[in-house]
C-alpha cells in the first residue's frame, strides 16, 4: 500500500521529462529567505558528497537530479500504512524536540547579546544609506534574517557593494556611487538639447551622442526619434504624435473586444498569464491599471502580426519603453509610483508611445518570434561560432561537459538579456542599441559574446554540467550599473570591429 501510494505521489508531482527548474535571474533574485536557505542547504549537501570521477554529467542526469522537488502540502491526501505513519510520527517528534531546543538556545543567545545584529545608532557610519524602495527593503530584510540565523548556518560571505534597487532611481544608474551630474554630463545634456531643438534634428549626430548613453531628461524624446516613431522635423512632431496616438486607440476600439472570440482565446490567455510575471518584484508593474495597459498593447500587437502572434518574452520588451515614457511625467523614482495619480490623457500617451516604439523594435527582429523562432536559432549558432573563435578554452569547456549554447543563450536572444540584467541596465543598453545600425539584431550578438566571456573565470571554475548551467542562468549582475554596461559595450564594439567585417576570422 505504501509503495503504491509513493508511486501515485511521484506520478502526480513529477515535472516534465528533461525540464529544468526555474532559476532566478537578475530581475528576479531569490529574496525569499526560504529559497535562499534551501539553495545553500542543497549546495552544502552537494559539497559534502564524496568526489566522483571527472566524468561529464549529461543533460538528462541534470534533469533527473533537479526534477524531484517536494511541494508543500502534496502529501496531505496520501494514505500511508499504519506502520509507516507511526515511524513518521516518531521521527517528527524527535525533529520537533530538537528544533524547539535549538530555537530556545538561539533565542537566549540573542537576548544576551542583541548588539550582534542590531548595532547602536551611534555606531552606524555617517554615510549610511536610507532605504527608499521596496526592493531595497526586501534586500535589507533578507540580510537581517540571515544575521539572525547565523548560529544555525554559515553563509558564504559576499563582497560589500552598495545596495541599489532593481529599477528605482533610474536617474542614478551608476552603482559606483558617483555624483548624479558631473560637468561633462551637463555639457552632454546641453548638446542633446541643442540637437533636439533644431528645426531638423541631425539623426546621425544624435546617434553618435546617444551611443555612450542618453541623459534621463532627454531620453523619452531621443528614443522616439531613434526608433523612427517621430520625424526629424520638429514642426511635424506634435501632429505626428497626435495622429499615431489616435490610430492606436482606433485599433483598441476595432480589435480589443475580439479577445473574447474563440480563435483569439489562446493568445489572450497566454498574455493574461505572462503579465503578472513581468518584473514581479517591482510594485509599479503589479498595479492593475499598468497590467491592463500591457494587456492591450500585447494583444493589439499580436493580432496585427499574425505571422508570429504573441510569444512569451515579448511582454518583457514593453517595460523599458513604459518606464522611460512614464519618467517624462514623474519627477520621483518610478518603482513605487502610483499611476492612478496621472491624468487619463497622460496614461493614454504613455500607452500609445510604448506600443509604437515596441512595434518598431520588433519589426527588426520579428523572425525571432515566427514559427520555430528561426532568428533565435541562427543567432545562437552564430554566438557558438563566435565564441569558438574568441575564446577556444571556454568553448571547449562547454563541449567537455556537454553544455549546449541553446540551453542558456536562447533566453539571451529571446529576451534581449533582460532576464540577465536589472532594468536600469537594460535601459542604458538600449540607448546604444538604438544608436547602432541593426542594434537589436546584429550588435546584440556581440554584446552576448562579450557578456559570456566576462564570466570566463567563473565558467572555467565549474567542472560539471549542473554547476555550469546554474551559473549561466543566474549570473550575479544585481549590482550592475552604467560603469559595467559601458565596459560590456566597449568590449562588444571591439569584437564587432574585429569579426563583423572579417569573415575569414569568423568562419573556420
Amino acid at each position: 500500500m505504501a509503495a503504491e501510494s509513493g508511486r501515485q505521489f511521484w506520478k502526480r508531482s513529477a515535472k516534465l521529462p528533461g525540464s529544468i527548474q526555474p532559476v532566478y535571474g537578475a530581475q528576479h533574485p531569490p529574496l525569499d529567505s526560504r529559497l535562499t536557505k534551501n539553495f545553500i542547504k542543497d549546495r552544502s549537501k552537494a559539497s559534502g558528497l564524496p568526489m566522483k570521477s571527472k566524468k561529464a554529467s549529461s543533460f538528462h542526469e541534470f534533469a533527473r537530479s533537479t526534477s524531484d522537488a517536494w511541494d508543500i502540502g502534496d502529501d496531505e491526501d496520501e494514505d500511508f500504512s499504519s506502520s509507516s505513519s507511526s515511524s513518521l510520527q516518531t521521527l517528527n517528534s524527535k525533529v520537533a524536540k530538537a528544533a524547539a531546543a535549538q530555537v530556545l538556545e538561539n533565542h537566549s543567545k540573542l537576548r544576551v547579546k542583541p548588539e550582534r545584529c542590531q548595532p547602536a545608532l551611534g555606531d552606524l557610519p555617517t554615510n549610511c544609506k536610507v532605504i527608499k524602495s521596496s526592493s531595497e527593503a526586501q534586500l535589507s530584510r533578507t540580510s537581517e534574517e540571515a544575521c539572525v540565523r547565523s548560529p544555525l548556518q554559515k553563509q558564504q560571505s559576499l563582497p560589500l557593494r552598495p545596495v541599489i534597487p532593481l529599477v528605482a532611481r533610474i536617474s542614478d544608474q551608476n552603482a559606483s556611487g558617483a555624483p548624479p551630474m558631473t560637468v561633462r554630463e551637463k555639457t552632454r545634456l546641453e548638446k542633446f538639447r541643442q540637437l533636439l531643438s533644431s528645426h531638423n534634428t541631425d539623426l546621425d549626430e544624435l546617434r553618435k551622442c546617444s551611443w555612450p548613453g542618453v541623459p534621463r531628461e532627454v531620453r523619452p524624446v531621443t528614443w522616439r526619434l531613434l526608433s523612427g516613431y517621430l520625424p526629424a522635423n520638429s514642426e511635424r512632431r506634435k501632429l505626428t504624435l497626435q495622429r499615431k496616438r489616435e490610430e492606436y486607440f482606433g485599433f483598441i476600439q476595432q480589435y480589443y473586444d475580439s479577445r473574447n472570440e474563440e480563435h483569439h482565446q489562446d493568445t489572450y490567455r497566454q498574455i493574461h498569464i505572462d503579465i503578472p510575471r513581468t518584473n514581479p518584484l517591482i510594485p509599479l508593474f503589479q498595479q492593475p491599471l499598468v497590467q491592463e495597459i500591457f494587456e492591450r498593447i500585447l494583444f493589439i500587437w499580436a493580432i496585427r502580426h499574425p505571422a508570429s502572434g504573441y510569444v512569451q518574452g515579448i511582454n518583457d520588451l514593453v517595460t523599458p519603453f513604459f518606464v522611460v515614457f512614464l519618467s517624462e511625467h514623474v519627477e520621483e523614482d518610478v518603482e513605487n509610483f502610483d499611476v492612478t495619480n496621472l491624468s487619463q490623457d497622460v496614461l493614454r500617451s504613455i500607452e500609445a508611445d510604448s506600443f509604437w516604439c515596441m512595434s518598431k523594435l520588433l519589426d527588426g527582429i520579428q523572425d525571432n518570434y515566427t514559427f520555430a523562432q528561426p532568428g533565435i536559432q541562427k543567432k545562437v549558432k552564430a554566438l557558438e561560432e563566435l565564441v569558438s573563435r574568441i575564446d577556444e578554452q571556454v568553448h571547449n569547456h562547454f563541449r567537455k561537459y556537454e553544455v549546449e549554447y541553446l540551453q542558456f543563450a536562447f533566453r539571451w536572444m529571446n529576451n534581449l538579456l533582460m532576464r540577465e540584467l536589472p532594468l536600469r541596465c537594460t535601459i542604458r543598453l538600449w540607448d546604444t542599441y538604438q544608436s547602432e545600425p541593426e542594434g537589436f539584431s546584429h550588435f546584440h550578438l556581440y554584446v552576448c559574446a562579450a557578456f559570456l566571456i566576462k564570466w570566463r573565470k567563473e565558467i572555467l571554475d565549474e567542472e560539471d554540467f549542473q554547476g555550469l548551467l546554474m551559473l549561466l542562468q543566474n549570473l550575479p549582475t544585481i549590482h550592475w550599473g552604467n560603469e559595467e554596461i559601458g565596459l560590456l559595450l566597449a568590449e562588444a564594439y571591439r569584437l564587432k570591429y574585429m569579426f563583423a567585417d572579417a569573415p575569414n576570422h569568423y568562419r573556420r
